[in-house]
């Protein structure tokens, strides 16, 4: 099989450099920038498994740093829901209309950064307990195994917990890893890691994981409050590129 057209190379390599970098830095948001360029250039169901590909890779090469703080009893809700959405996403992969999905997503996204940036005090939910943590994670397995866009749902709902960045990235990170990696063995069941896939994959993995690497260390050196407003800064970006990239 032939390379793909140098024009198709650059825009994946560059989404997977772009998502690698926030996916170290946070834990989170492979899937939100790397589909903003690859949707230019991939069909749905190449770009979905080669996210959730690539975020895993970064999560395990990061996953020995974060361990010390993953907290078990906070994470279990989120995971177990999301594993049981996860096929549900799937069954809807090769029928969900991507362009909607993408404003829908976008929307949401920067409305909730421009809200949360904003307010002076930001809301704290402390109620709902395991059963609202389980709903969150079901709806992040949904859309993990539709888009692997597993992180939106959790990261903002960790941050409407006022969980420290620590206490965020030990739920947020091995969530996602785990529901990315159940998409990605959804996908196989269903045949769609052909040879183009792994063409991608090729090419997209190695940049995303020296790209994770760089992001990573920059994470050490960043206190709470600069995480917070990282991430919101990924969120109402990444939230513009699916909005830009739905409507060309």
């Amino acid at each position: 099989m032939s390379l793909p057209p140098a024009g198709e190379i650059v825009m994946v390599v560059v989404g997977a450099a772009a998502g690698g970098f926030v996916n170290g830095l946070t834990g989170t948001g492979y899937g939100l920038v790397a589909l903003g360029f690859w949707l230019q250039v991939l069909p749905p169901v190449t770009a979905a498994p080669l996210v959730a590909l690539c975020s895993v890779t970064g999560h395990v090469q990061a996953l020995g740093q974060i361990w010390s703080d993953v907290r078990w009893p906070r994470l279990w809700p989120f995971l177990i829901a999301g594993l049981v959405g996860v096929p549900l996403g799937t069954l809807l992969l090769e029928h969900v209309r991507v362009q909607p999905l993408k404003v829908a997503v976008g929307v949401l996204l920067i409305l909730y950064a421009a809200w949360m940036s904003f307010a002076h005090r930001p809301p704290l939910i402390t109620g709902g307990g395991r059963a609202a943590d389980a709903a969150v994670g079901l709806a992040g397995g949904v859309l993990g195994g539709m888009a692997s866009l597993s992180g939106p749902a959790p990261t903002i709902w960790v941050q409407l917990r006022g969980w420290s960045k620590d206490e965020q990235r030990g739920v947020g990170q091995p969530f996602n890893m785990a529901i990315l990696i159940a998409a990605l063995l959804a996908a196989a069941v269903a045949g769609l890691l052909d040879r183009t896939f792994l063409v991608w994959a090729a090419i997209a993995v190695p940049t995303s994981l020296v790209a994770a690497r760089l992001g990573l260390r920059l994470y050490g050196r960043v206190d709470d409050a600069g995480f917070r407003r990282l991430v919101l800064a990924l969120l109402g970006l990444s939230g513009a590129i699916l909005i830009m990239s739905a409507l060309r």
